[in-house]
């Protein structure tokens, strides 16, 4: 696939949102937050903000964004749709939950306010990955580590952003924030490995011969019907050289999971900001090579029928 520069952002940006989120969101729920402490509202901004980011990015990718809101109509049967729907709620959930920190409306409304918005969260979580777990004529993403890697690596990435904010905001935190980011990430690194694995041993259920039903041993496409490019091959395939392939995979391993874990570990016991502000920026840039990553291994079978221009 020919992973679109919109997409990457909406997934990184807005899984991020999300488990920073749910990072605060838990800290809240165990009382390790203290009274008065700015985390919490701050926490809230950027988790709206990021998810804001991504919707934006995310209209980058539509031919027509005006009729974008007609995508939530299928929410029966799509995936797609029903990110449509869950994306909003989260947002608006998270927003109502940012505002009541900075009202004072209450434990009693703060409390159901954020365990509303951490079930939109999950709900998100889960229909975002699903939209690609659930192809399954894309053997690389029709994988149940498809949906944990997209939820993993939002919650790693979201621990390590709030691990900052804490050391900035609430230092008593930042340990504790550290030590899920790291969980988070060292998971993430068994779970996006076993998908490399995985992916490596796959054999493709179509081939040339049987996508135009000829049985012969020797089949060499030489045009592909016309000089140009078009649609199909411009969308469907990444166009770049297997030792790219191999390049961004060794770049992401080590940027989103190595490298933070590294950063994490050195910020631990310590007071400055830097390192865990460094390991979430060095973990992002991780991701959005990972992200592009997994667009562009997956070989769209389409791909049979366009192998050479001329």
């Amino acid at each position: 696939m020919n992973p679109a520069i919109s997409v990457i952002l909406l997934t990184t940006l807005i899984g991020a949102g999300q488990g920073l989120f749910l990072a605060v969101w838990a800290a809240d729920v165990a009382a390790a937050v203290a009274p008065g402490s700015p985390l919490r509202l701050t926490g809230g901004v950027v988790s709206v903000l990021l998810t804001v980011a991504g919707l934006v990015a995310s209209t980058f990718h539509l031919g027509r964004p005006e009729r974008g809101w007609r995508a939530a109509s299928q929410w029966r049967t799509s995936w797609l749709s029903r990110e449509v729907i869950a994306l909003p709620l989260f947002l608006a959930a998270a927003t109502a939950w940012t505002l009541a920190q900075w009202l004072g409306s209450g434990r009693g409304t703060e409390q159901a306010l954020g365990l509303i918005t951490a079930l939109a969260c999950v709900l998100l979580y889960v229909c975002t990955a699903m939209i690609y777990a659930s192809l399954r004529f894309l053997q690389e993403w029709a994988s149940p580590l498809t949906l944990v890697n997209y939820t993993v690596l939002g919650l790693a990435s979201g621990c390590t952003l709030a691990t900052a904010l804490a050391a900035l905001l609430d230092p008593a935190l930042a340990a504790p924030f550290g030590q899920a980011a790291m969980a988070f990430t060292a998971t993430g690194l068994v779970t996006r490995s076993l998908s490399l694995v995985r992916n490596a041993r796959l054999q493709p259920k179509s081939t040339l011969r049987t996508a135009i039903g000829i049985r012969h041993p020797v089949i060499r496409q030489r045009a592909m019907g016309f000089m140009g490019g078009s649609f199909n091959t411009r969308e469907f395939f990444h166009g770049q050289s297997a030792g790219t392939l191999r390049w961004v995979r060794s770049a992401f391993m080590a940027g989103a999971f190595v490298v933070p874990l590294v950063l994490l570990g050195i910020s631990q016991g310590q007071d400055a900001a830097a390192w865990p502000m460094l390991a979430f920026a060095v973990q992002f840039a991780g991701l959005l090579a990972e992200r592009w990553y997994f667009f562009a291994q997956a070989n769209h079978p389409q791909n049979l029928y366009y192998q050479a221009v001329s």
